[in-house]
């Protein structure tokens, strides 16, 4: 099957529009400064252009561009591109302070959008077929002379395709003859489907121009559709990073390319960089603050993930019998999830990814049963892995004993409050008796709730023999309520996510209500991150029951 792959084109240009495209994605809001940040990161991905944004109609990326020209990042692998539209109806190129806003972006490459469907151009434009067709020329052929390269995106050009073949084609036709080094096809819309975007692009193709494809993914198949236009014939693909984009979204450029190297043998990222795509995807995440999907192909969390007994005792044998790739191809790992469909391989090699020795059957066969039990008691490790690291630690009795807790409670009161609108004001307290080190502490916390002041409790207990807990920030809080049939009386198993700074890591608690399974997630958050804290391990810690026993 390989080898009836097309070949490499001579000449293929992998295009990022996440900095213009994928910001319109909602809820997604980009400063300067974040855009400068995502540039170089693409860069080191190593695309071969980054489309930074529309100058001269949008003041943040008119700022973004200055910044470039001046050197803010100094792009090593890629070349910037601005995006703009044709000049406007009955004025030259020359006289259009949008096209005047493309030359003096200074960037090197401008990427021009023009109505490829003939209904957008009576209805959208108000113009003619023939004064459309002017425009495409007359803005192409005035950049190029004013020396920018010129790409051509052709909008709605499927959907136009349709409707008027002829039109279309003459679309691309003229902007090719008017020196657009690429036209490229969109399908704005996102309502085709690969062999529909086969098709077109193959006919297409007889016109000679050099071919692109811009897809959305309405129907779920924006890579697909990239791909299959690529068969067909085009040599250049645009796509963003974690598919981000109006609507559900662009093709999901890293998706794209990965498919390209490992799947068609085509090398069309720097040498290493592929390697590089999980850490800059994620990066990339932390920036636009719109974290990518966990089940996102290639560089998503849940990428090669493996929870089924029977997929983990194959994989114990050869990875490659369960996952279609090696991960770190892509920078990426194989993980074992700990759940009540584990079987024993499955607790043996996440025991192994955590560093515990869980060769012994016995002792392996052990701890499945204690995590199966566990999951029937609505206890989840998939999601929580430093307590199924606690799980394993009291299990083989290597847990440090840290602290030791004597009690806890938690006060709430609410008083009512003498307004014009009435209401009411609440206080929660909490107090916790521990010993750390040998020093017995009596604490109490306020909070704007039973979690907050217990994490407050906690803390200012601890931090007289451990200071560092004071880096620990409680980042992530999630309740589900398990048997809903049981009303007020249902079980409730809580998730919570900490971070040091440094790493997160995720303990789960289960209880009758809510503050109950809070106060085990949450002391199991502060017994991982000291475990795991630098200066954390003193001789004198010593084996323990769980705490709170």
């Amino acid at each position: 099957m390989f080898d009836q792959l097309r070949p490499m084109p001579a000449e293929f240009h992998v295009f990022d529009t996440t900095l213009r495209d994928g910001s319109q994605q909602e809820g997604l809001n980009l400063s300067v400064a974040d855009k400068l940040q995502i540039a170089a990161l693409l860069d080191e991905l190593g695309v071969d252009y980054i489309e930074g944004g529309w100058p001269g109609a949008n003041p943040n990326d008119t700022s973004f561009f200055a910044a470039m020209a001046d050197g803010a990042v100094a792009l090593r692998n890629a070349q910037l591109v601005s995006f703009g539209f044709t000049r406007r109806v009955g004025m030259k190129a020359a006289d259009d302070p949008l096209t005047a806003a493309l030359r003096d972006s200074r960037a090197p490459v401008a990427c021009i959008v023009v109505k490829s469907h003939d209904r957008h151009v009576e209805q959208a434009l108000r113009t003619t077929l023939a004064e459309n067709l002017a425009m495409i020329t007359d803005t192409v052929s005035h950049l190029k002379a004013e020396g920018q390269r010129v790409f051509v995106d052709c909008e709605h050009f499927f959907d136009g395709y349709r409707e008027n073949p002829a039109y279309a084609l003459e679309v691309v036709r003229t902007a090719a003859a008017a020196g657009a080094e690429v036209v490229v096809l969109c399908d704005t819309n996102g309502g085709m489907l690969p062999p529909w975007v086969s098709d077109i692009v193959h006919a297409t193709a007889a016109t000679g121009a050099q071919l692109g494809i811009h897809a959305h993914n309405d129907t779920g198949c924006a890579v697909a559709n990239t791909l299959a236009a690529v068969d067909a014939g085009a040599m250049h693909v645009q796509g963003t990073v974690n598919g981000y984009g109006e609507r559900t979204g662009n093709a999901e450029l890293i998706s794209v390319v990965a498919n390209l190297e490992l799947k068609y043998g085509w090398p069309l990222l720097p040498a290493g960089s592929l390697r590089e795509a999980t850490r800059l995807a994620h990066a990339i995440a932390e920036v636009t603050n719109a974290p990518s999907s966990a089940r996102q192909p290639y560089v998503g969390l849940s990428s090669f993930a493996h929870k089924a007994g029977l997929h983990a005792s194959a994989i114990k044998v050869d990875p490659n019998l369960y996952q279609h790739i090696d991960p770190a191809l892509v920078g990426n790992d194989m993980r074992m999830l700990v759940s009540d469909m584990a079987g024993r391989a499955n607790i043996q090699m996440k025991g192994e990814e955590l560093g515990f020795d869980l060769s012994d059957r016995d002792l392996a066969a052990r701890i499945t049963d204690r995590v199966k039990d566990a999951e029937a008691a609505g206890y989840t490790y998939e999601a929580a892995d430093a307590s199924f690291e606690l799980l394993l630690r009291r299990e083989l009795n290597q847990l440090p004993e840290y602290f030791s807790v004597q009690s806890w409670r938690v006060f709430t009161q609410s008083t009512h409050v003498e307004g014009r609108f009435g209401g009411r004001e609440t206080d929660t307290e909490c107090t916790v008796r521990l010993t750390a080190k040998g020093s017995s502490q009596r604490v109490v916390g306020e909070g704007n709730g039973p979690v907050n002041a217990l994490d407050h409790a906690v803390r200012n207990a601890l931090l007289p023999a451990y200071p560092h807990v004071d880096r620990f920030e409680l980042i992530d809080y999630r309740v589900r309520i398990l048997d809903q049939g049981h009303g007020t009386d249902a079980t409730v198993r809580v998730l919570i996510q900490t971070s040091d700074g440094l790493r997160a890591w995720t303990t789960v608690g289960v209880g009758q209500n809510i503050v109950e399974a809070s106060w085990e997630a949450l002391s199991d958050a502060y017994l991982f991150g000291l475990i795991h804290a630098d200066d954390a391990v003193t001789p004198e810690h010593r084996p323990s029951a769980p705490i709170g026993a």
